[in-house]
């Protein structure tokens, strides 16, 4: 009988070490000084690339020399800009969110008719070339989904301004040569700022409502209006903004739900210029160590 008793208790013992053993080797194992140590499950990050299509778009950074003087990169070298060292420092991908972020700050490298820096896209319709834009009677839209991810705030404790997106006038090359200018540049017709955690519109207005067709060519024939804010505070939050423009009207809308709409005799007006959409980072500050960052996660543009 002591014999069977000796038995069973081995056999029991033996079927506990051969469950406990099995328990550790799910849940980790015991090194010889009997302390047990959990085997660690590394969890690889998740990889994002915003699927934003440069095929059309050159890019206007914060580098080079003085005013005018600012580097820009046409397609196709834009569309290497993740490997591209002179755009990197200004124009990266945000792997872990899955944007493209743009970095600017003043510098001494400007366009010829600003005092502002900018890491900013400029929409080419025909790659690589900037002769070819579009009126609004042809029409355009443009679809963007972006954050504010960071930004400096000047001596009162106010955010600085950032230009978001813009429709841009252009003067054809007969205009240009009609009024005698040295350039093609034209009023922006569109600018979209971000402005203290708000989106803010300012668009274009004539100071004359009789000016003629050679005058309304010249800037000095436009001031801008007064501005229009949309009510929903978009601070850091991820935001869209949609902008449609046909012949005599352009409409301007904030997540869908709030909406600017231009269709004056301004805009009409205005139907006499060449445009293209610009879009990114325009730093509205000189303030030393005065900085942004603008992550866009979508950016489309139709004709």
């Amino acid at each position: 009988m002591n014999y069977i008793r000796k038995e069973l208790l081995i056999s029991i013992l033996i079927l506990f070490i051969s469950v406990n053993a099995t328990c550790q080797n799910n849940e980790g194992s015991v090194t010889e000084s009997g302390i047990k140590t959990k085997k660690s499950k590394k969890r690889k990050k998740k990889i994002r690339l915003p699927e934003i299509d440069l095929t059309n778009w050159k890019v206007t950074i914060p580098e080079g020399t003085g005013k005018g003087g600012a580097i820009s990169v046409e397609p196709p070298e834009i569309l290497d800009y993740a490997t591209n060292k002179t755009l990197q420092p200004y124009m990266y991908n945000d792997s872990t969110k899955g944007a493209l972020t743009f970095y600017a700050y003043p510098t001494s490298a400007t366009t010829a008719n600003t005092k502002y820096s900018r890491s900013e896209l400029r929409e080419q319709m025909v790659p690589g070339d900037d002769n070819t834009n579009w009126t609004f009677k042809q029409g355009g839209s443009l679809k963007a989904k972006l954050t504010i991810d960071e930004v400096s705030r000047d001596e009162n404790g106010k955010y600085h301004k950032i230009i978001i997106l813009q429709i841009h006038g252009r003067l054809t090359n007969e205009q240009r040569d009609l009024i005698g200018q040295k350039d093609n540049n034209a009023p922006p017709v569109l600018k979209i700022y971000w402005q203290n955690g708000k989106v803010r519109v300012k668009t274009k207005k004539l100071k004359y409502t009789g000016v003629n067709s050679i005058g309304i060519l010249h800037e000095e024939a436009w001031t801008d209006d007064e501005g229009f804010n949309f009510e929903e505070e978009v601070g850091f939050r991820k935001f869209q903004i949609e902008v449609k423009v046909s012949d005599g009207k352009m409409m301007v809308s904030l997540n869908k739900t709030e909406f600017a709409v231009y269709d004056d005799f301004n805009m009409k007006r205005w139907g006499i210029f060449e445009n293209y959409f610009k879009a990114g980072n325009y730093f509205q500050s000189r303030d030393e160590g005065s900085f942004a960052k603008v992550s866009f996660y979508e950016l489309e543009v139709n004709h």
